[in-house]
């Protein structure tokens, strides 16, 4: 079973002020999400859906083609906010995307085998996509479904250059999750964490927590979840303008439900990623430091010239 992994890409980048999906950050003009790609072809990843704004394709297909010279499918679709339910409008004051849940119901059109689920400006370490693969080659389908996330533990995630969002995960004693709630602004001063929950309190935290990096691990079907909870945020919080439908939210109600089961695994790699725009120089390091271990190769478009093509992007 060939399986694929998407990519949401589609994020406006506000906080780092510009397009740091592409941002190069490797020895030869690398980006993110190159080393994701070659994580994944390693682990046995076969097809690459990117969830991408329409504008931006031209710029994701020119950057791929001259990335994996055409050696790894890859397929595009657009995230737009006027994409929503019959008997819904987009506010006029709406111009951010609706969020990662709405991304990923976009790609259903052209998912109808187990797939798995990453943001293209994150780095997850080879060993979780292996994880990934290995549980969804292996999936079987039951009732109620079982799906996977990869969790890191918070204080790796943190910025040293300001306060960043997390899902901080409650586990249950069998390794399941029992809940993820969205932390806000989460930042260590002085040897204090903290952040800011959805109800505004100030919640202090210890860095030991498991947090979701949006790795997920899922069949289709969850997607009918998703789409009864994207009508639930419409109708609940549609006119807010800064709101954005969370694929944890929707998972929170189908595991309260019993409608879902979703087994955590603990990474055994580094999470690292760009938030904001002084991040780039420590993340640009970090990549370096790999190269020159041997872990990538010096030059990924050469690797991928190498393989396999099946076919372009």
């Amino acid at each position: 079973m060939k399986l694929s992994l998407v990519i949401l890409a589609a994020g406006l980048s506000t906080r780092y002020r510009g397009l740091k999906q592409l941002d190069a950050v490797g020895p030869n003009g690398e980006a993110l999400l190159d080393y994701g790609i070659y994580d994944a072809v390693q682990s046995g990843f076969a097809r690459f859906v990117f969830v991408i704004r329409p504008e931006l394709e031209q710029l994701f297909r020119d950057h791929l083609r001259n990335r994996l010279a055409g050696s790894v499918a890859c397929d595009f679709v657009h995230q737009r906010l006027e994409e929503i339910p019959d008997g819904f409008a987009v506010p006029a004051n709406r111009d951010k995307p609706w969020g990662a849940g709405h991304a990923l119901l976009m790609a259903e059109k052209v998912l109808a085998e187990p797939f798995a689920v990453c943001n293209a400006d994150d780095f997850y370490g080879a060993t979780a996509y292996a994880l990934l693969h290995e549980q969804l080659r292996n999936i079987v389908v039951q009732q109620p479904p079982v799906f996977t996330m990869v969790g890191y533990g918070l204080r790796t995630t943190l910025s040293s250059h300001g306060g960043v969002s997390r899902g901080v995960c409650l586990i249950d004693g069998e390794g399941y999750l029992e809940a993820v709630t969205e932390v806000r602004n989460i930042e260590e001063l002085g040897g204090r964490i903290t952040g800011t929950a959805e109800s505004g309190e100030v919640r202090e935290l210890d860095g030991g927590e498991i947090v979701s990096m949006s790795l997920w691990g899922f069949t289709p079907a969850f997607f009918p979840l998703l789409q009864d909870g994207f009508v639930r945020f419409l109708r609940e919080c549609g006119e807010d303008p800064g709101r954005e439908f969370l694929t944890g939210n929707v998972l929170n109600d189908a595991i309260g439900a019993g409608r879902v089961r979703v087994r955590v695994l603990r990474a055994e790699e580094p999470w690292f990623g760009v938030t904001f725009p002084m991040d780039r120089h420590r993340v640009a390091e970090r990549i370096h430091e790999l190269v020159a271990r041997g872990r990538y190769p010096e030059d990924l478009s050469e690797w991928f010239k190498a393989i396999t093509p099946t076919t372009g992007s």
